[in-house]
């Protein structure tokens, strides 16, 4: 079996004991994003930083996913595909995040809900990695 690899370099920390998703916070006029990048949307400004973002947020909307996504990009097998939840996740503070849910379940989601970030697995690639991105769950009472 191969490694556990990020879906994407540089979108969160990892490896690490503690991964967190990397966002960028402008230093002209403050706004936050993620992903980082090297430019302000708010302002336009190019003096940008990298910032570790809040693990922990309130889910601001989602919706379920419940079919394949067209594939390019998709990745993951069709004939297995289960549905899933996704949404935009508040990080205090901070930013907005689409993101991924843990749960698709209409009666479990609820706006407003307060949401933990974790890592899950997403596929398998042709060298046997474990394919790993982010995702929130709802945070346990």
């Amino acid at each position: 079996m191969g490694d556990q690899v990020p879906i994407e370099e540089g979108l969160f920390t990892w490896p690490s004991d503690s991964p967190k998703l990397v966002g960028s916070e402008c230093q002209d006029c403050g706004a936050i994003v993620f992903p980082a990048q090297s430019g302000c949307p708010r302002c336009t400004s190019d003096n940008t930083e990298t910032k570790e973002l809040g693990t922990r947020g309130k889910l601001w909307t989602w919706t379920i996913q419940g079919f394949p996504p067209k594939s390019p990009p998709y990745q993951g097998d069709v004939d297995a595909f289960e549905p899933f939840g996704v949404g935009y996740v508040e990080i205090h503070n901070e930013v907005k995040v689409e993101t991924r849910l843990t749960v698709a379940d209409k009666e479990v989601l609820e706006i407003g809900m307060e949401m933990e970030l974790t890592f899950i697995p997403l596929f398998t690639d042709d060298e046997g990695n474990e394919v790993i991105t982010f995702a929130f769950a709802p945070l346990a009472s």
